[in-house]
This record gives C-alpha cells, structure tokens and sequence, in this order.
C-alpha cells in the first residue's frame, strides 16, 4: 500500500482505507489550529511582512498538489520580460538535493548552473523554458528577492507557490483553484488537502480557475465565496507531445504508456487519454527523483509530463516523450 496515495484518495473522496480517516482527522486538528495562529498573528500585525524594492507577484492555492502553477508563473514572467523588464522567478526548490537555506542562482543570463536533480524539477523548467529569467530558490523569499534585486536588478518577481509564505509582502496575490476538484473534501492536512482555512482567499487579489477538462466553467462557480469580477477562468490544454530527445512529434492515436511525479496524476492521464491510446500508467510520488533502471526498462513510447521530462533527459533514452500543454489566459486583464 502507497501510504501517500491513499491519503491523496481520501482528500478527494475517493474510496480508500477507512481506518486511516480518523488519525487524519486528529492530526488536523492540531495542523489546523496552528495555521489559524500564525495567519491571525499576521492579520494582527504581530508577525510583520517585509518590503522589498521590486514589484511582487506571488502564485499559490489553498490545497496541495498540482494545480497549475507553474505553466502561469511561466505567462506571467514571459509578458513582462517582452516588456523588457527584468524577471526573477522565486522558488522554494521542493525536491532537490541540494540545502535551500542558502540561495542559490539557478539560472541568469539565460546560463543553467544545477541540474534538476540538484535545484528541483520546477526551477529548472522555469531556467530552460523561460529567456531572460533569472531563477533562484531559497526557503526564504525575502533573502533570495534581495539577492535577485542587489545583484541582478530585478524589477518584478514573481513568487512560485508563496501564498502561504506571508514573511515577503506582496503586491498582486493570484490564488489558482482546481475547477473541478476545487478544495477537495474541505478539511485540513493531513485529512485534507487545505492548506489553511477557506477564509484565507480574503487574502486574494485575484483568482484563477484553472479548468483542465473539455468542458466549460463559468467564473461564478466560487460566488459565494470571492468577487466575481476579481476571477478569471484559465484553460489547460493538451497542445502537441514531443520526443525529448530527437524533438519528434508524437502521432495522435499512438499506443503510449504514461508515467509522472506529480500532485494530481489522473489530471494528466486525462490529457493523455484525449490524445492517444492509453495502455497503462506508472506513477511516482511527487518530486520522485528517477532511476535509470526505473525508466530503462520501459518498452514503447512513454509520455510524461514537462516537469518530469527535465529529470529523465539526462537518461538519453530514445522513447520519452513529453506533452506540453497551452494556457488559455488573458495576462492583461488579470494585471490590470
């Protein structure tokens, strides 16, 4: 039994093992009180949110698992760099080897200075897909902002996952919601995948419901509890998939096997599913850092996610491919 997928079963209401459901739910309770805590000791003012000299863009949720922020992180830093501002993309650097105490430079001036298995496979997407961006990672906003700003001269940056990450202050908050899995079973971790209370979306300055399925959604489907005019529906699209090796197209209707790491697998799956013909998956806890003889062994074309696909380039195998996917989003109107 994979502990963590059944936990994720249980988030979502899917059937799982009923026994786990009850010590979830104590230790929510204690997770729970916690975060009401420190946001309180932050709405109070007690805890202090510190300025720094550039314009800040955070992009988060209030659930775990994958939503959609890193493709929007991307749009948002690629329309200010073709204004010719200065661009840094902030990350914690989940999942990589190296310490985020300290802050690293992943990327400037468009060179590459760690491997994904060293900084993380999201920072080192943003490095290879993002020109002109410079990419840090640091458990502290604040240091790496500075760091970004004094050597660099950053104007914007833009915070990957920091809604919860309250010690920078921030001048436009994007909080992203899952169209269709929304908030889950509406408890918190362990026992859901709430990050903190519902009441944290009065925090919000924007909000963008990120649809990945063919159907459509309308912007009111959280009316009673943000502003209508302040969100915005964004479309997930599969676009096209290619190999990551030869930069092939993948024909539509091939037979595929589909593997990932990441927070909400079926999502991508589904993407699979529209395009070609899905024989089996293979899934891997999120952030899993691959194996050579975890991927070797898989015969006939494999798609895996972007994400994913920074980590098993460096295999050179010949049948990896990698579905990109296409943001329906107007940047403009959320900026304004």
């Amino acid at each position: 039994m994979n502990l963590k997928n059944e936990i994720t079963k249980i988030h979502y209401n899917i059937k799982s093992n009923a026994w786990l459901e009850p010590i979830l739910d104590f230790m929510a309770v204690f997770y729970s009180k916690i975060t009401e805590i420190r946001n309180d000791l932050y709405d109070r003012g007690i805890l202090e949110s510190e300025k720094v000299d550039a314009y800040v863009i955070s992009v988060g949720n209030l659930t775990t698992g994958g939503v959609g922020k890193t493709p929007v992180v991307a749009e948002l830093a690629k329309h200010y760099i073709s204004q010719g501002k200065k661009v840094a993309i902030i990350s914690r650097g989940y999942g990589g080897k190296l310490s985020n105490r300290e802050v690293h430079v992943v990327a400037a001036n468009n060179e590459i200075f760690f491997t994904a298995e060293e900084i993380g496979d999201e920072p080192y997407w943003f490095a290879q897909n993002i020109n002109n961006a410079y990419v840090l990672t640091c458990s502290s906003r604040v240091k790496a902002a500075n760091e970004a700003i004094k050597h660099f001269g950053v104007e914007i940056i833009i915070l990957d996952d920091a809604f919860q990450h309250r010690k920078i202050k921030r001048d436009l908050d994007l909080v992203l919601v899952d169209s269709e899995k929304l908030f889950g079973n509406g408890k918190h971790l362990p026992a859901g995948p709430l990050r903190e209370d519902l009441n944290g979306l009065k925090r919000a300055d924007k909000l963008l419901i990120m649809n990945k399925t063919s159907k459509p959604v309308e912007s009111d489907i959280l009316e009673n509890l943000f502003d209508k005019r302040k969100t915005f529906v964004c479309n997930v699209v599969p676009s096209f998939t290619y190999n990551i090796k030869t930069t092939e197209i993948l024909p539509l209707k091939s037979d595929v096997f589909a593997m990932c790491a990441i927070g909400q697998p079926e999502q991508f799956y589904d993407f699979v599913r529209q395009k070609f013909n899905l024989l089996d998956t293979i899934t891997f806890e999120d952030h899993h850092q691959y194996k050579y003889n975890e991927v070797s062994r898989l015969k006939g074309n494999v798609v895996t996610t972007e994400k994913d696909a920074v980590k098993l380039a460096e295999f050179d195998l010949d049948n990896i491919y990698a579905l990109k996917l296409k943001l329906e989003l107007d940047v403009e109107s959320i900026l304004k």
